[in-house]
């Protein structure tokens, strides 16, 4: 479930060049509010952003905020799962 989800957001990343001389590349998760990250190269802008989401699903969690569901994948209550 948490691993089908990360991908699915990260297959919907926007990425963009540039001009930093420190982060080459920006990307975002337009469906995932406040979800970017920045690298030198596009792998590192990639393993930040999937970092980022990461966060942003154990903050949301933490906090009972939404979780929008992307395509086929979604963040289940437990509960709700197992019943």
């Amino acid at each position: 479930m948490l691993t089908e989800y990360i991908e699915e957001a990260l297959k919907r990343a926007r990425y963009e060049i540039i001009e930093d001389p420190d982060a080459s590349f920006y990307g975002e998760i337009p469906d995932l509010p406040g979800v970017w990250a920045s690298g030198a190269t596009l792998e590192d802008c990639r393993r930040e952003l999937k970092e980022m989401v990461e966060g942003w699903i154990l903050l949301s969690v933490k906090r009972s905020l939404p979780i929008p569901r992307l395509g086929d994948a979604e963040i289940a209550e437990i509960g709700a799962e197992a019943a």
